[in-house]
């Protein structure tokens, strides 16, 4: 059985096209005439559990709309999808006690920090355990093959740096 699976999954946005001038809104009471977006179309594929998948392509293409779709956020204007073996739109307690969605862009991160420091600090924040953090940065880091990138020369540790001011700012768990 697949984690995720998408069959033809569609969705479409309809907008109210407006005429111009008085003649137009009273035309627009009568007949309103409507534009489709067409935002994801007919999108299919399958992922099983464990596999690692790239959702890829141009801006515009679909991706973050079939993303809300799987985890709920969005209900399909046709198709199908099952996640863990629940239809995502139904949102049932027990698929959202198992899948979860985390949209990262890029002030996901804090510019004034190292990469490192300010993902600690997203680990102090959510509570994650020290350890699976470790393990989870640690095996991406080498997936990625930037081990060397994630310090930088004279960073200062996010647990018990001292600012500016000289308060001390703890983030340990």
């Amino acid at each position: 059985m697949s984690a995720i699976e998408a069959r033809e999954l569609t969705k479409i946005y309809r907008t109210y096209r407006k005429e111009g001038g008085l003649r137009g809104a009273i035309k627009g009471l009568v007949r309103r005439r409507y534009d489709e977006t067409h935002a994801a179309e007919r999108v299919s594929f399958q992922i099983d559990e464990g596999e690692f998948v790239g959702f890829l392509g141009p801006n515009g293409a679909g991706k973050t709309t079939v993303l809300k779709m799987l985890s709920g956020l969005l209900n399909p204007t046709s198709g199908d999808a099952r996640v863990l073996g629940f239809v995502p739109w139904e949102r049932r307690n027990e698929m959202k006690r198992q899948f979860s969605l985390l949209m990262g862009q890029k002030n996901a991160l804090w510019w004034d920090l190292p990469a490192q420091e300010s993902l600690e600090l997203n680990r102090a924040i959510y509570g994650i355990d020290r350890g699976r953090f470790t393990q989870v940065v640690g095996g991406l880091s080498e997936l990625l093959e930037v081990q060397d990138k994630n310090e930088c020369d004279g960073a200062r540790a996010v647990a018990g740096r001292a600012d500016e001011d000289g308060a001390d700012l703890r983030v340990d768990s």
